[in-house]
């Protein structure tokens, strides 16, 4: 956690509202040493951004495994 690129940036960029763009937080995500473990944490979250994808991508995702 401590090298993860969102660690200074704050949690509101990571869940947004209805509506409003995750934009920001997968640019954040991208460059992120520590993003495979963020993402392997997040499957089992039902919301935000976790590892650079959305909730409905981790869906996909996990459909797709």
């Amino acid at each position: 956690m401590d090298d993860a690129a969102c660690v200074e940036v704050g949690t509101e960029f990571f869940f947004p509202d209805m509506g409003e763009s995750n934009r920001d937080a997968k640019a954040i995500c991208a460059p992120c040493p520590v993003r495979a473990q963020c993402l392997a944490f997040g499957m089992g979250e039902a919301y935000g951004v976790w590892g650079g994808l959305s909730e409905k991508e981790r869906r996909r995702l996990k459909r797709a495994a």
